[in-house]
Parts: structure tokens; C-alpha cells; sequence
């Protein structure tokens, strides 16, 4: 018998309009998470973005004062913003750089700033608990 826990999962945050857009181009926010759970990180936005990676690869974890304008997947040289909201943006760093999906095709994942419901929930499971070194 294994000792699993279910993962947390942290919705991604996204405003009104863009949630009823983003469900229009099969990316609802139902399917638009940050799961962490067993050491591991999922990020998921539909289609569009799946990451999966070991919380012991993230260098740092927080709140970003960014609030951009763009809403979807976005990237360049490693650098993604996975968003619905320009509000509640958390910045992951790795280290190493991680592999990521953007609409299937494999990119390098070196910081994700990624806009979270609850962004000081997600920035805590990020950086403690077990699988971070801090205890349960």
C-alpha cells in the first residue's frame, strides 16, 4: 500500500471577461492549475501549456509586482507567463531549466510567472514543506 496524499491543486486566476473567451478557445479555467504533490509540480492551461517538474528544481518562488496586459500563454528565451488575469502573478524560477509544452511543442522553462487565485498560498506550498527540506 503506497502513503499518497492527494495534490494541492491552485486554480490559475482569471478575470471575468477572459474566463468566457478562454473557455470559447477550449481553455476554461476548470483545466487551468498549478498541482503540487509527491515532490512534483504540474502546471496545466488546457492545451495551450503543461509543465511538470521537481519542487527541488525551483530556485525561488514569489509574488511578482508585474501586471500585464496579455492574457494566455506567453514566452521567450525560457521566460513564460501562463495567465487569465494580469492580477496574482507568482514568478517560479528554476534552476536547472525545466521542459515545458506550449500547444504540445517542447520549450525551455527556466521562470514561469504563472497568475494564482490565491498567489501567498501558492508561494508557500512552493517553498516549504516536506519535499522542500522544512517540516511536515
Amino acid at each position: 500500500m503506497t502513503n499518497r496524499t492527494a495534490p494541492d491543486r491552485f486554480p490559475i486566476r482569471f478575470g471575468r471577461a477572459y474566463a468566457r473567451l478562454s473557455a470559447a478557445l477550449l481553455l476554461p479555467p476548470r483545466d487551468s492549475f498549478v498541482e503540487i504533490g509527491d515532490g512534483q509540480v504540474r502546471v496545466r492551461m488546457g492545451w495551450a501549456f503543461r509543465a511538470s517538474f521537481p519542487l527541488a528544481a525551483i530556485a525561488s518562488a514569489t509574488p511578482s509586482p508585474l501586471r500585464p496586459l496579455s492574457r494566455g500563454v506567453h514566452g521567450l528565451a525560457g521566460r513564460w507567463l501562463v495567465n487569465g488575469s494580469g492580477d496574482g502573478l507568482v514568478s517560479v524560477v528554476l534552476q536547472p531549466a525545466q521542459r515545458a509544452r506550449v500547444m504540445g511543442l517542447p520549450v525551455s522553462l527556466g521562470e514561469l510567472l504563472v497568475s494564482a487565485e490565491e498567489p501567498e498560498r501558492l508561494v508557500a506550498a512552493l517553498t516549504t514543506g516536506p519535499a522542500r527540506g522544512a517540516p511536515a
